[in-house]
């Protein structure tokens, strides 16, 4: 059987319409029912050993058809196979998804026997098999998404991925990046028709959304050669000096660098043009209402995200309990930091000198952002040296660090990271937003740097790429609540070996710990109790030391992304639990470095899964 996947991979892979992906979708669901009999004798005949190399096989065949169904990720792993192509947003695709999804699932069900497998083969099975039932799950709510947001939208995320991800290392490159550009318009009618279609159905983002993403679409065609300047627009000078640095002859770059001025002009422009006007047309009857409760079965709708962000069953009060006694917590071990430095005055006052003091801030200017850079590499490379003491796993990948490009630093997020290509050809990267410096202060720099590198998302995300042993799609998972608590933790741990040595800086690990736990009580605030963006911007501004503009910022993230930023501290908190009940078991048998194999070696987990892991360890110790 997995020889006829195989084959049908290669004829997706061979072909470019949409009408022929569609049979191959049609194709691959046939074989899987049609071989179910099959590879249930198969299964049933085979020793232990065959069973899980059949099981395993099949796994990496589902993981190549998904592969060949998404051009971005294939390009994002280093693969340059549908390298002019964008991956489909269709509600045919997303279709297809699902019933790719029934059909796997009855083949796990109907043609493998679990009990047959042990060890990471049953691990595997569990995963794949949980996957399955909640892309089914989850298809009633695919709609309850803003492609278009101030965080992550298409509007910003398209050229983004063309500018850190599409390499040219030859004309072939250069032509794809070209198809790319011409891609752009049709990708923005469906785009466009899939806001449309949400509004239809109850779904739009609310009215300060649209200031943000209008801005974004109108920078990227701002420019040579969308407006009569003397400055290239972004993605030209991003193709213009990708192009530059090719072995070919003068001629042949003025060549591709018009093809790529005649489909900015042309497919580029339109795209985006057809982009703002449905935004334009919708900013008319946006409302303020911020909750996902304003959505048809909103209150369902956020519960299951909640189930989907934590990989518990906490509900929303829960979760904003949870918050309420973190933020009160850590409130209490600041006081004692104030002590140490003297500081005369409450919290409050506390908060205001750490908000306003020059000390703590690079000036606003050219000279400060690369003086931050410096120093975060400089905190980066000296995590590196001390890597020993925490860690036996360690990624081979290597990490930089760069400022969020300016087409759309005003709307990012403060900080976040890009996982390396899969055969090393980019590294991770760990991106700072220097758009505002007020909104970056030097006593957060040292746990920033440890959360989005060394040791934090870099760590996690390359370790897992890695990984040998397990199957593909297992290095590729994403379990939020898993990866972004894993970040927080590795906040924590470096103060373990020493670091935080300035009280300052201490401070900083402890506001952003801080940061994460209002982040709980915003979030359900929000979207279960109702409250509006200005009383989300006012509980952080009461409760911690951050900038407005960091509390804008975040309150409009939450309300864009519904529960994704309760996965911080729901997933370090079940680290240190499990860290805790590891030492308590193994006393002096207890190795921290083991421990974070135990976390890092099996890929992202949801944190039930994981702790199933840590009780395996403690038993085998």
């Amino acid at each position: 059987m997995s020889k006829r996947i195989g084959f049908f991979v290669v004829l997706y892979l061979a072909v470019n319409t949409s009408y022929m992906r569609n049979l191959f979708v049609l194709a691959v669901i046939l074989l899987l029912f049609s071989c179910k009999n099959e590879s249930k004798d198969a299964f049933a005949k085979a020793t232990p050993d065959q069973a899980a190399q059949q099981f395993n096989d099949w796994l990496e065949q589902q993981f190549q058809t998904d592969l060949a169904r998404d051009p971005e990720m294939q390009t994002s792993m280093g693969i340059r196979t549908n390298y002019g192509s964008w991956t489909d947003i269709s509600s045919e695709y997303e279709l297809e998804s699902k019933k790719l999804a029934e059909a796997r699932l009855t083949y796990l069900k109907d043609s493998i026997d679990p009990s047959v497998l042990s060890g990471q083969d049953k691990l595997s099975y569990d995963l794949y098999k949980d996957k399955q039932e909640q892309a089914i799950a989850d298809f009633d709510y695919r709609l309850y998404t803003y492609p278009v947001n101030q965080m992550h939208g298409m509007q910003a995320e398209i050229p983004a991925f063309l500018i850190n991800m599409h390499k040219i290392d030859s004309v072939p490159d250069a032509k794809a990046y070209i198809a790319r550009l011409k891609g752009i318009q049709p990708l923005f009618e469906q785009l466009s028709e899939n806001l449309q279609l949400r509004e239809s159905n109850g779904i739009m983002v609310p009215k300060f959304v649209f200031d943000h993403v209008l801005k974004d679409s109108r920078n990227v065609i701002s420019g040579f050669p969308f407006a009569d300047s003397k400055d290239q627009s972004t993605l030209l000078a991003d193709f213009v000096s990708k192009v530059n640095q090719l072995n070919i002859d003068q001629a042949e770059k003025e060549a591709l660098e018009q093809e790529a001025i005649n489909a900015l002009s042309k497919e580029v422009k339109a795209g985006y043009e057809t982009l703002i006007a449905t935004l334009e047309d919708q900013q008319q009857r946006a409302t303020g209402e911020d909750g996902v409760w304003k959505f048809p079965k909103g209150d369902q709708f956020y519960e299951m995200a909640l189930k989907r962000t934590t990989s518990t069953d906490m509900s929303a009060q829960e979760i904003h309990e949870l918050g309420l006694a973190e933020v009160q917590r850590i409130h209490g071990e600041m006081k004692e930091i104030m002590k140490q430095v003297k500081f005369e005055g409450s919290l409050q006052d506390f908060f205001k000198f750490m908000r306003e003091d020059e000390q703590f801030y690079y000036q606003d200017n050219e000279t400060g952002r690369k003086k931050y850079l410096k120093e975060a590499k400089a905190i980066i490379a000296q995590m590196k040296k001390d890597l020993d003491q925490l860690f036996l796993t360690q990624p081979k990948a290597d990490i930089q660090v760069k400022a969020v490009e300016a087409f759309r630093e005003a709307s990012a997020g403060k900080a976040f990271y890009q996982q390396p290509a899969m055969d090393g050809s980019r590294p991770g990267t760990y991106y700072a937003n220097l758009y505002k410096m007020e909104a970056m202060p030097t006593y957060q720099m040292e746990a920033l740097a440890y959360h989005e590198g060394i040791p934090g998302h870099h760590m996690q995300i390359a370790i897992a790429q890695e990984l040998e042993g397990i199957p593909d799609f297992r290095k590729h998972s994403f379990y939020t609540a898993y990866v972004e608590g894993w970040g927080l933790y590795s906040e924590y741990i470096p103060k373990e070996i020493g670091k935080y040595n300035d009280p300052y800086s201490d401070f900083g690990r402890l506001a952003m710990e801080l940061w994460r736990a209002c982040r709980l009580v915003v979030d359900t605030g929000i979207h279960d109790q109702r409250w509006t963006r200005e009383e989300g911007i006012k509980y952080y501004m009461d409760n911690t030391p951050n900038a407005e503009s960091d509390a804008v910022k975040m309150v409009e993230r939450h309300i864009v992304m519904p529960s994704q930023a309760t996965a911080y501290k729901v997933g370090m908190n079940k680290i240190l639990e499990l860290r805790k009940k590891a030492k308590d078991a193994m006393g002096d048998k207890f190795d921290i470095r083991e421990f974070h194999d135990v976390i890092l070696t099996n890929g992202a987990l949801p944190l039930n899964v994981l702790e199933k892991q840590v009780d395996q360890y403690i038993a085998g110790s």
